[in-house]
């Protein structure tokens, strides 16, 4: 990944120094040029998130993690932050169109986003263009931060987990539970495809075999012709890491196709939410998630859950409510570490130099964990639990590790 050169950095921390020593006034000297921010003008950050629709719950509860970062911050080096956004649709097409609008905006500098990873293969060219740095608190495909990543991929970075871990970790829990044979099924998104292919890679490596791999669509609503194919190769367990309306069809017929009565059904942190209780109805009693372990976060969870609750008048919808908070609050930091500031007030942040400083992110105390960020862009301290359905009631909606918890987390 290219960065500024010494050079460059030289002449950017001149112009800083000269700046606040009351001298030469501000020229910007960053690659990607800088945005200019008047003394009674806020920072402009925004989210790229599916905010309506069938997967609305996702977006919703990330813009909530990102609208409590900005509540608790206030203000950045005496500026007032501002929190705009627009609906990535969980789709490659909301993606570019969210982006396309966001790219066009002089002021902005960062976005928090996006929730789906098909929307961010088609958002990040389009934003790292416009030199504007992206910090997604949910994508998890593991093309994303790859080392052969493709370029233009620059300014990306996640405080997600890579579904390198989240895949196997699945597949080490169905093994470790005695099951051997398991079948799997993707709606054709980058997210829940690459997320099947590492469950079943790991399952066949620990001495399993995969049994079917079947593909839907994400508008599929009669799921028993593909249940009848993939009964036929008699699974033990099947995981879908999908998302919620797919899913629900899936776990609710599932029940009804001979040969699957007895089989375990399994998803992952796509369909961690209540609104899937809604959508599956009673099957989802005994069914498994994937997801963060909220066990395992920082102390100040706590706090966070109560101040969510207290502000919403509700519980989290979805597990990426606290990467989001962690994503805004990265953003801040390094906008903070590189703004130059006039003695009028006036702030000059440069593009480059923030995405550089999101890059440096080291031992960032998050609610999440401890985040590094890699060069490639994988800022998370990944922790991922198994979860098991205890009720279809929605208001019951409590993850934990409780034995009244609902889902109740079972592993590890």
């Amino acid at each position: 990944m290219k960065r500024v050169s010494l050079l460059m950095v030289i002449v950017f921390v001149a112009v800083i120094v000269l700046t606040a020593c009351g001298g030469a006034k501000f020229t910007c000297a960053d690659p990607k040029g800088c945005v200019d921010i008047a003394p009674k003008d806020p920072v402009r950050i925004a989210y790229a998130f599916v905010v309506s629709g069938g997967d609305a719950s996702l977006g919703t509860d990330t813009k909530r993690g990102s609208e409590i970062a900005v509540d608790e911050k206030k203000e950045i080096l005496g500026h007032a932050i501002e929190l705009v956004g627009e609906d990535e649709l969980c789709a490659a097409e909301g993606g570019q169109t969210a982006a396309t609008k966001l790219a066009a905006d002089p002021k902005l500098l960062a976005v928090i986003g996006t929730n789906c990873s098909s929307a961010a293969r088609a958002a990040i060219p389009i934003l790292c263009g416009a030199g504007i740095a992206m910090v997604s608190p949910s994508n998890t495909a593991p093309d994303l931060t790859d080392e052969a990543r493709p370029p233009e991929y620059w300014c990306y970075l996640r405080t997600a987990h890579n579904d390198n871990v989240q895949g196997a970790k699945m597949a080490e829990y169905a093994y470790e539970k005695g099951f051997r044979k398991a079948a799997t099924i993707h709606d054709g998104s980058l997210y829940a495809d690459k997320l099947q292919q590492v469950f079943a890679a790991t399952f066949v490596q620990l001495g399993g075999t995969i049994t079917a791999r079947e593909a839907v669509g994400p508008q599929d609503t009669d799921m028993k012709p593909m249940l009848t194919r993939v009964a036929a190769t008699g699974p033990e367990f099947i995981y879908y890491p999908i998302f919620i309306q797919a899913g629900g069809h899936i776990t609710k017929q599932a029940k009804e196709v001979t040969g699957l009565e007895n089989v375990q059904l399994a998803g992952a942190d796509g369909i961690f939410s209540p609104d899937f209780l809604r959508a599956a109805g009673d099957a989802v009693v005994g069914f498994n998630w994937s997801s963060p372990d909220f066990s395992a976060f920082g102390a100040g969870y706590g706090d966070f859950l109560a101040k969510h609750e207290a502000k919403y008048g509700e519980k989290t919808l979805a597990p990426f409510h606290a990467h989001s908070y962690d994503a805004t609050m990265m953003i801040f930091a390094a906008i903070e570490k590189v703004a130059v500031k006039d003695a009028d007030g006036t702030l000059h942040i440069g593009r480059q130099a923030l995405v550089d400083a999101l890059f440096a992110t080291k031992d960032f105390q998050g609610l999440t964990g401890t985040l590094t960020c890699t060069a490639t862009g994988d800022c998370a301290d990944p922790k991922i639990a198994v979860y098991v359905g205890q009720s279809a009631d929605p208001d019951t909606w409590n993850p934990g590790a409780d034995a009244d918890s609902n889902p109740m987390k079972i592993w590890p």
